[in-house]
């Protein structure tokens, strides 16, 4: 298998997923603004999404994926059927019991994720809505687990793409239909979550079939009895204890992050949210597509135990952050009014909120290469089946962040909570890097210096092209001009990306450099 064909497959999914994630925020952006109940609704679908990550796509993934992939490296693919069935067995059930308590202890989640809302019975009433979403979203986790370790990334990357349809349309013809009937009209947004959660689990059932791993789920207590018993489950829960701790660091401060901007006032949160939903199209687009190729592949080379493959598979991934993170990072720190202008500037979000959006983007970017770099350098510590070295930096990066909080946000209010994120990046990036090193499982190929002087020239020329752009011309002012505007943007992008890449290569960098076979 070709990597880079299959990292570049996935990320041209993700773009998709992300292009229609941002029609969906624009769409939101534009009915609703920066408001009390956008406030209400970006918490209320926080909460879910919360524990997906800490139970299904992040702790569960980490402990379940490398375990698969050596599972049928080692004993073939009838011994990997029946361990799926038992792990997908458990979790339904698991996930059946979540829903229920997360449904009725929906006005605890919300107190303690933003107490200081201003629609607050609007959150707890979207949470209960809601929540049933991590239902399915965590066996699409567990679907999208077994489709990357048979090589079939497709499915699992464009996944995405029918939630953010789904709420499109719910924004689009839901709300204003909801209004008509004097029924609050970001309920519509709700429901397009649950359709869309839906929708992605349902396809994931054919492309299971097609594998020949659709699990088989034992829905009667003796059934759930005899899964709970096979030794793969008890495996897979032994690594997820220190992985949820590793997942739930990160969210914990996510949980802090959102109840600190909830007082700082109407609209902080929302103004996060956005940057956060800009910040997530490089970060998925290159990190998460990188994880999803890596992980399975660095499992199996540590099966194998073949230390050489598993070193350079590393290597690889981490050339190409660096090629492609430190332009997107830059794009987000120069070029950020004309980005969140184009996007959002439309309806009832204002100037003012470009303004305070476009502060956090840039305390994101600071820290976008870190963001990136963790989704390939974690993975090579799940890949090893060792959780506890990414828990032990997480935790000490929660510290130094809220630290940091405490310095920045009375400075720079919500800016500084996304400038705070993006330093712990930074830092939780640099001592994974240090730990596989000092370890001597990573060991750099040659030619990182002569490879980091050609990005310096790239990335000056595109940054001076994009500081042109930037303060050039008034991408606010041309609100009235959405084709103009948004072609400008177009133009100011696309130009850049020629620049940067014309730059490498007339500094010998080619894209046959960055091929590899796993």
């Amino acid at each position: 298998m070709n990597l880079l064909k299959a990292a570049s497959t996935v990320s041209l999914l993700t773009l998709l997923s992300r292009i229609t994630g941002l029609v969906r925020e624009q769409l939101v952006a534009g009915f609703f603004g920066a408001s009390g109940v956008t406030d209400a609704f970006n918490v209320a679908f926080r909460i879910p999404n919360l524990f997906r990550r800490l139970f299904a796509e992040g702790a569960f993934s980490q402990a379940f994926v490398p375990l698969l992939a050596a599972t049928r490296a080692r004993d073939g693919d009838e011994a990997t059927r029946l361990l799926v069935d038992a792990v997908a067995t458990v979790l339904a059930w698991t996930l059946l019991a979540t829903c229920v308590a997360g449904v009725a202890g929906a006005p605890l989640l919300v107190w303690a994720m933003g107490s200081g809302l201003q629609r607050f019975d609007t959150a707890v009433a979207l949470t209960r809505w809601m929540f049933p979403y991590i239902g399915f979203m965590s066996m699409v986790a567990l679907a999208a687990g077994i489709l990357n370790t048979w090589k079939h990334f497709a499915v699992p990357a464009l996944t995405p793409v029918l939630l953010n349809l789904c709420v499109i349309g719910a924004a689009w013809w839901g709300a204003p239909w909801l209004a008509r009937q004097g029924i609050e009209p970001i309920f519509a947004l709700s429901a397009g979550v649950m359709l869309g959660g839906l929708l992605q689990a349902a396809v994931q059932i054919p492309a299971l079939a097609a594998v020949g791993m659709l699990p088989r789920l034992g829905l009667a207590p003796a059934a759930l009895g005899r899964a709970w018993h096979h030794p793969g489950v008890h495996r897979v829960l032994r690594q997820m204890g220190p992985g949820v701790l590793g997942v739930s660091v990160a969210q914990v401060s996510l949980l802090i992050n959102t109840q600190i901007a909830s007082h700082v006032g109407v609209g902080a949160v929302s103004w996060l949210t956005y940057a956060d939903r800009l910040m997530e199209f490089p970060t998925a687009l290159l990190g998460v597509a990188m994880g999803v190729v890596l992980l399975p592949q660095l499992s199996a080379a540590r099966a194998r135990e073949d230390g050489q493959a598993y070193s350079d598979m590393l290597d690889w991934g981490l050339r190409l952050v660096a090629l492609l993170a430190l332009p997107c990072a830059l794009a987000l720190l120069v070029f950020p009014v004309g980005l969140v202008s184009v996007l959002f500037h439309y309806g009832r979000f204002s100037a003012g909120d470009v303004a305070m959006t476009v502060l956090a983007l840039r305390g994101y970017g600071v820290g976008l290469l870190g963001l990136v770099a963790i989704k390939v350098l974690a993975p090579a510590f799940f890949a090893r089946q060792d959780m506890r070295t990414p828990v032990k930096i997480a935790i000490g990066v929660l510290l130094a962040t809220q630290a940091m909080n405490a310095l920045l946000v009375p400075w720079l209010g919500h800016a500084g909570l996304a400038l705070s994120i993006g330093l712990g990046a930074l830092v939780n990036a640099g001592f994974l890097l240090y730990r596989l090193l000092e370890r001597g499982v990573y060991l750099p190929k040659p030619g990182w210096l002569g490879f980091a002087g050609r990005l310096a020239l790239a990335n000056a020329a595109l940054g001076g092209a994009l500081a042109w752009a930037a303060w050039g011309i008034d991408w606010i002012g041309l609100q009235a001009h959405w084709g103009q505007r948004a072609g400008g943007v177009a133009l100011v992008l696309g130009g850049a990306a020629l620049l940067y890449f014309a730059v490498l290569a007339a500094c010998g960098l080619r894209p046959r450099h960055f091929m590899r076979r796993g």
